[in-house]
């Protein structure tokens, strides 16, 4: 056995422990996340390899953004290490009585590093942890989206609640109309012409002049016929225009983002194998590998549902028998695209032919049909084990191929 050094990771410093291999406690300190707290880190790091001949077991429970600054520099120094999630280091860890301190925390990790031996953490390209970042981005965006998509829904509302049936409300034409006329008196003395050719300027597509007119009738129709709770002088008319302005350069970030990460992801075998398969695009390929990460770094295809969260969960006890769940432990942002995903290739059923939607057909069968929760989860269960094998082997999708097997 090794030393092993242990750390519980705090906002800008870490508790830190030091055991030989007889399990006694050498050191106990603290390092604080800065240059010189990392170049003593590292000159205690290569005394114990010095004495010991080989470089101590590290240890840390990973806290989020804390955790990150320690982790660089194992990654920098090539030290290797072992990361546990928060769950796995309070299972590990548990005992009938303990304290609970930062110092207690360290000494019960590495304690724990005695009686298991936890592989070394696998440490991804540069390239997975641009991806995650990326992706985490486009989400955040989503949010920001969808908020300021019912703030201005709420607001509209009250200025000019047809508005909404004159066209799409998440098309740049509606938000463009939202920006120019926010009340229904801000129509009032526009000509026909006028109004015809501002709704032409206000979307990308090449509208004919013809469908600009009929757009312009029914924006003047729902003007007319719409009721305003407040007058076009309130300044929540003005919120409107600029929630509407913020939506459309969220929009344009959004697609900037899948574009960087498109690029990024461009000669990556598993961005060709993913978009290989009928009903995956650029979007949803590049997502897919920004919460999927490396794929090799799974052993096999039970680890990536596991890491999915759609293993199965089953309780019994005595003559209690539950229905089996899956146990949503795992990337609730991977689950959540892997879903979509499937519904996505449902709807191509009549334009492609796809393995994973004759899965479904064949679980739906009637008379013993699985509900469609089931048979979704089940073909993301299966797209999985396919995709898992395709990566590792980098093959592309093949229709032929996938129903033989």
């Amino acid at each position: 056995m090794r030393h092993v050094m242990a750390f519980d990771v705090s906002k800008g410093k870490s508790s830190v422990v030091v055991y030989d291999p007889n399990q006694h406690c050498q050191y106990e300190g603290e390092l604080t996340h800065t240059q010189a707290g990392f170049g003593s880190l590292n000159e205690r790091i290569c005394a114990l390899r010095e004495q010991a001949g080989r470089l101590p077991a590290i240890v840390f429970e990973a806290t989020g953004v804390y955790s990150h600054p320690l982790e660089a520099f194992l990654q920098e120094n090539g030290f290797p290490y072992s990361r546990l999630n928060p769950l796995e280091a309070k299972i590990q860890t548990a005992a009938m009585r303990r304290q609970k301190t930062d110092v207690s925390d360290a000494h019960e990790l590495a304690k724990s590093q005695f009686r298991i031996r936890r592989p070394d953490t696998y440490v991804q390209e540069a390239y997975f942890e641009q991806m995650r970042a990326l992706g985490r981005y486009y989400e955040d965006i989503g949010k920001e989206i969808t908020q300021h998509t019912n703030r201005l829904h709420a607001f509209l509302q009250l200025s000019f609640p047809l508005l909404e049936t004159v066209c799409t409300t998440n098309s740049v034409l509606f938000l463009n109309i939202v920006q120019r006329y926010p009340h229904p008196n801000a129509l009032l003395g526009i000509a026909d012409e006028e109004l015809r050719d501002a709704i032409k300027r206000a979307t990308p597509k090449r509208l004919s002049t013809q469908e600009a007119e009929r757009k312009a009738e029914r924006l003047r129709t729902a003007a007319k016929n719409a009721y305003a709770a407040i007058g076009p002088e309130d300044v929540r008319c003005q919120h409107l225009k600029q929630y509407a302005k913020r939506l459309l350069e969220l929009r344009s970030q959004k697609n900037e983002v899948v574009r960087q990460m498109v690029e990024l992801s461009k000669d990556h075998v598993a961005f060709q194998v993913l978009k290989s398969f009928p009903g995956i695009g650029d979007t949803t390929a590049v997502l897919l590998i920004a919460e999927l990460g490396d794929i090799r770094r799974f052993r096999n295809a039970k680890q990536l549902n596991a890491y999915a969260g759609i293993d199965i969960r089953r309780h019994q006890s005595g003559k209690l028998q539950r229905p089996d769940r899956i146990n949503k432990r795992g990337n609730k942002r991977l689950r959540k695209i892997l879903y979509t995903m499937v519904m996505n290739m449902l709807s191509l059923r009549a334009k492609t032919q796809n393995t994973i939607v004759d899965y479904y057909d064949q679980l739906k069968k009637q008379p013993n049909g699985k509900p469609h929760q089931v048979a979704v989860i089940a073909c993301v269960n299966k797209f999985l084990k396919v995709a898992f094998h395709l990566i590792q082997h980098g093959l592309l999708y093949q229709y032929e191929a996938g129903k033989a097997s």
